[in-house]
């Protein structure tokens, strides 16, 4: 992957006083669509085209996320965690959601269609400054409780 020049500095955690009362409620209503240019593989995201890895892209790839079941696993774990965007759509979704693979990998996710409430995600390059937030904060905000997805 080339390297990136700049992030988007808007990006922050809610402060968990902002969250929303029921965080398990909001990560049964999401969804994850995905994006071709992050993926070299194209699993069973069902995407058009399948794949388009792009040289400037993070891909999903290299973390094993190659099945939808499991970028949206991450996806709700994010959301039980409380580790939501300030930054909102009006749609009650998040602008983006950050999650942590069983490898200690750190994703984000940015919502793709705030009607429907669906994401992508990609891993974060370890140059990107949420790259270290993300890995911090995943154990502050605490185990969420599991519903079934």
């Amino acid at each position: 992957m080339r390297a990136r020049r700049s992030f988007n500095t808007k990006r922050r955690l809610c402060p968990p006083n902002q969250l929303p009362n029921n965080l398990a409620g909001l990560a049964a209503r999401v969804g994850y669509g995905g994006n071709p240019e992050h993926k070299r593989k194209p699993g069973d995201f069902g995407l058009t085209p399948p794949a388009a890895a792009r040289a400037d892209k993070s891909l999903c790839d290299a973390v094993q996320v190659l099945k939808r079941a499991e970028a949206l696993r991450l996806l709700r774990d994010g959301i039980r965690r409380g580790m939501l965007s300030s930054r909102g759509s009006g749609s009650g979704f998040p602008q983006n959601v950050w999650s942590l693979t069983t490898d200690g990998v750190p994703l984000e996710a940015q919502l793709e269609n705030a009607a429907k409430g669906t994401y992508h995600g990609y891993p974060l390059p370890v140059d990107d400054p949420m790259h270290a937030i993300v890995i911090r904060e995943w154990q502050r905000h605490g185990v969420p409780e599991h519903a079934d997805d």
